[in-house]
């Protein structure tokens, strides 16, 4: 059996192994403000900034960084959706030596609390709108200064006049910060803070550039500990498979949020490590993507299938030219045929499916973009990394084409878990990353998902993976999103239930949908149960939280059973 089948498809464009400069994350920006100064990096809802501005107000963030006290390995929490003061900030705390702690800005006091705590982060930078929820929880924490800043800071004339008015409408209030104290105003920085930055020694391979945290679906969120290494060599591999671009040329659509991983290396780092231009949306609104994307003319478009599937299904998607994308990398979720199919024939350009994971910087797998590709698969492992599909808590590998878990090796792969040390020694085994998921090996290397263990649903003693039956879902031409999960039944154990998010214009029946699936499916994995919603709960990248679904059900049961 061939050690790593996968590397007879590869391209001749895509070599087997990486090289690595042993420089940190920072440095990139270094060179591209270098080699491209004038160059726009980031264009944020009409307002360029070039690589010159971003360098300088990076280096005086980190300059600022370090009056407040900020030095080698402390952590800093950036607390900002998609804009330019998160890509500014991200630099400049690497700049100052810092580690950055990536923080959804949809958190709650508590979540923020404890994010803030189990990091021991000194400083968060966060909006205006989110000061309110931050002063409620910094006594509680280790934070010593709060840096506030606003999306009208970056906006251009007239909209950083008119974007207040509109932020009270939608929020029904508007921040006033005041620029002393523990409290600073981004913009006062970037008008005081010097360019004169302190070096600091630097290690490539062990010093932490991310605490990126795991979306805690099983017991709380764990910090994941990225070097400058994993993530280097990550945005690498994302490079070498974007083998027909061209660096400094391209445009890369940033909607999926840079506080997630995969935003943050397949937009944030890959782009300033190619020296391209990064469009930035705050948050995904189909419309305004749509016009985004007719306007400024991305070519790279890294996304989930949350998102592609909201553009797909606006009304008005005819109105607008999306022929401009060329390369879109799904991830997050498994990415459905069938909307692979229709976004292919609407814009033009590839769509495949890759794989990772918060733990691997993220991405690990993909189909290639222009070469061949598998039905259904995540497609085959990047270069520098090996996979191998081993029987269920051991390290023993399985034939091919049998189910076990996936196991990841590579340079990408996580340090560990911050402060847990026995989650790590559980999850990282003889230098194999154990990710969890269950999935196979076909002959020639190429690499499926069947679902993640605790997702498995035993119903009746059959073994039900819900990835089968969504793929099923979504193949029927009413179904916008769907989602299939196993909830408790005091009969089989568990059931499959699906729930379904209609398009416009469509009510297919419960009955309906049973006989549908009855002619795809073997009948132990049919959906006992339909539930039929005008939206799915997700996380910030756009990820069905089909657990919160399970607890749902959960709830609903225990309050139907009499006291």
């Amino acid at each position: 059996m061939t050690e790593k089948p996968w590397l007879a498809h590869y391209p001749p464009e895509v070599p087997h192994t990486l090289s690595y400069p042993s420089m940190p994350v920072q440095e990139y920006l270094t060179h591209a403000y270098e080699k491209f100064p004038d160059k726009v990096g980031i264009h944020f809802l009409g307002k360029d900034i070039t690589y010159h501005e971003l360098y300088d107000s990076s280096k005086r963030f980190a300059n600022y960084l370090q009056t407040l006290g900020i030095k080698k390995g402390d952590r800093v929490s950036i607390m900002l959706p998609n804009c330019p003061q998160a890509v500014i900030s991200f630099y400049g705390v690497l700049y100052a030596g810092g580690v950055v702690v990536m923080t959804n800005p949809l958190y709650t006091e508590r979540e923020i609390a404890y994010q803030m705590n189990d990091s021991g982060a000194k400083a968060i930078v966060s909006l205006d709108i989110l000061f309110p929820r931050i002063s409620k929880v910094v006594k509680e924490t280790k934070l010593e200064n709060v840096i506030i800043t606003g999306i009208k800071d970056y906006l251009p004339f007239p909209k950083n006049l008119v974007y207040p008015m509109v932020q009270k409408k939608q929020y029904g209030m508007t921040v006033k910060v005041e620029h002393r104290g523990i409290n600073h105003l981004f913009t006062e920085i970037m008008k005081t803070a010097s360019t004169e930055v302190a070096k600091t020694p630097f290690d490539f391979e062990e010093d932490l550039a991310l605490l990126q945290y795991t979306g805690g679906t099983t017991g709380s969120p764990k910090g994941v500990m990225l070097t400058h290494k994993n993530l280097i060599s990550n945005a690498t591999m994302c490079d070498s498979w974007l083998y027909k671009g061209t660096n400094g040329e391209e445009t890369i659509m940033g909607i999926i949020p840079l506080f997630h991983v995969y935003g943050l290396t397949t937009v944030l780092i890959l782009s300033v490590m190619q020296g391209n231009r990064m469009v930035l949306l705050p948050k995904f609104e189909p419309e305004t993507a749509l016009k985004t994307i007719n306007k400024q003319k991305p070519t790279l478009f890294p996304g989930a299938p949350t998102l592609y599937i909201g553009l797909m299904n606006h009304p008005d998607i005819g109105k607008y030219d999306l022929s401009s994308i060329e390369a879109c990398l799904s991830g997050s979720a498994p990415l459905p045929a069938d909307v692979q199919e229709k976004f292919e024939k609407i814009t033009g350009g590839k769509l495949v499916e890759g794989y990772g994971l918060t733990e691997t910087s993220p991405v690990t797998h993909s189909n290639l973009l222009w070469g061949e590709r598998v039905k259904g698969s995540i497609g085959m492992p990047y270069p520098d990394t090996d996979c191998k599909i081993f029987l269920p808590g051991t390290t023993d590998p399985v034939p091919n084409g049998q189910i076990g878990e996936i196991a990841i090796k590579g340079p990408q792969v996580m340090k560990g878990y911050w402060k847990r040390p026995e989650d790590t020694a559980a999850t990282i085994v003889d230098g194999w990353l154990l990710t969890g998921d269950l999935g196979y090996m076909n002959d020639e290397g190429f690499f499926f998902i069947v679902d993640r263990k605790k997702d498995m649903i035993i119903a009746g003693g059959f073994n039900i993976y819900p990835r089968e039956i969504e793929e099923v879902l979504y193949e029927h031409e009413a179904v916008q999103e769907c989602v299939v999960a196993g909830v408790p039944d005091a009969y089989r154990g568990e059931t499959v239930k699906a729930y379904i998010v209609q398009k416009e214009g469509y009510n297919v029946s419960e009955e309906e949908f049973n006989t549908y699936c009855r002619e795809h499916l073997a009948s132990f994995k049919v959906p006992r149960i339909y539930e039929f919603r005008k939206e799915l709960p997700k996380t910030a990248v756009g990820k069905i939280l089909r657990r919160s679904l399970v607890d749902e059900e959960i709830a609903k049961q225990d309050e139907a059973v009499p006291s």
